[in-house]
């Protein structure tokens, strides 16, 4: 996938650009998306940014068929001193590549998928909003686009990214959010595909959440597909609890997603000192904490809200409201330090960020 193969077709009539106070999640695109294609034995090929618009695939398309899909998810920001900057966008082209792996997809050159994303940035990088809390959301994902019925891994795949630019997350802040804990649904298990960014896992999620949405809850806690009793993620985020002054959050064990987010949290809480483990942790212990007044805090982590607050958890019945329903200290501090750091309003001392030159131009 070399970048100076990729073809330009750029759009000769644009789009009108929506005000900053309407932007919602994924509803509005930008003019131009990335594509390639993928033929067993020619490899990747025919890569171009083109005019946003629909794909045809044929009914047969295995894609339909056989759920063979990936993908990512990042932002691109507008930095308060006008520079294009990206939050960590190598490791999400590293977890296409192990989610592409588990469901016997081909892997993208993740150097080069960057560059291709660079350059779809630039061409669109009017699309970026500089309002407070927003950003321009980026989705890479590939599908199987072979014409075949047979279970089996298909021949021709395609790769694609599109943008959209998206409003806060949070209209009136980060404020805490009900949580119902899922007893009898589950999200993965180990050998599954729960460590995969796929659709399938998605869609298995709809009915839970449905469910919750009928009972007043924003999102519902997954259980471990076993036991049913140790906490994995919350709605599509991984989870943090801040028991008795130390922060816990899941061990990957083969069923839950490893959050970009996530990672950057427990490398932050490390850097600020903190104490921090990564271990089983069951819904028991989480309710002991509760009654000992020891569970001072709960949060979700990822890429679309960057922090999200848990005010209350409600497990077989009982309500167990989390730092009398307010933001937490920490939950603050993290979501104003990413953000921070993503915006160019703090230092970066991980080296986080990549920025876009100012003055890139399509040639």
């Amino acid at each position: 996938m070399k970048e100076q193969n990729i073809k330009i077709d750029l759009a000769t009539t644009k789009k009108q650009k929506p005000a900053a106070d309407q932007l919602v999640f994924g509803k509005q695109f930008t003019d131009h998306m990335f594509v390639a294609d993928y033929t067993e034995g020619k490899g990747w090929h025919d890569k171009r940014i083109v005019p946003y618009e629909p794909i045809t695939l044929d009914p047969s398309a295995m894609i339909f068929h056989y759920g063979q899909t990936v993908f990512e998810g990042l932002k691109a920001y507008m930095g308060q001193d006008g520079s294009i900057r990206l939050f960590r966008p190598e490791k999400n082209m590293e977890r296409l590549n192990k989610s592409s792996n588990r469901l016997s997809m081909p892997k993208v050159d993740e150097a080069l998928a960057l560059e291709a994303l660079k350059k779809l940035i630039t061409i669109d990088k009017d699309w970026i909003p500089n309002a407070e809390g927003t950003s321009l959301y980026i989705r890479p994902f590939m599908i199987s686009t072979e014409s075949n019925l047979s279970v089996s891994p298909s021949k021709k795949y395609r790769f694609m990214i599109i943008l959209s630019p998206v409003g806060a997350y949070y209209k009136e802040g980060i404020n805490p959010v009900k949580i119902l804990v899922e007893n009898e649904y589950i999200r993965a298990v180990a050998g599954g595909t729960g460590t995969a960014k796929t659709a399938g896992n998605y869609a298995a999620s709809l009915k839970a959440q449905e469910e919750a949405d009928q009972k007043g809850f924003s999102q519902v806690l997954w259980l471990d597909g076993v036991e049913k009793k140790f906490v994995e993620e919350v709605g599509s985020m991984n989870i943090f609890f801040k028991i008795n002054g130390e922060i816990v959050t899941p061990a990957l064990n083969g069923s839950i997603l490893e959050g970009v987010t996530r990672n950057s949290i427990i490398q932050v809480l490390k850097h600020w000192g903190m104490r921090v483990k990564e271990r089983k942790i069951s819904m028991k212990e989480v309710q002991e904490a509760h009654h000992n007044g020891q569970l001072e805090e709960a949060f979700g982590t990822g890429t679309a809200a960057v922090i999200s607050p848990i005010g209350e958890l409600n497990w077989e019945g009982e309500e167990m409201v989390v730092n009398e329903g307010k933001t937490g200290e920490i939950s603050k501090k993290l979501y104003e330090t990413l953000t921070g750091i993503q915006l160019g309003k703090l230092e970066d001392p991980f080296d986080w960020v990549v920025e876009l030159p100012k003055e890139s131009s399509v040639k």
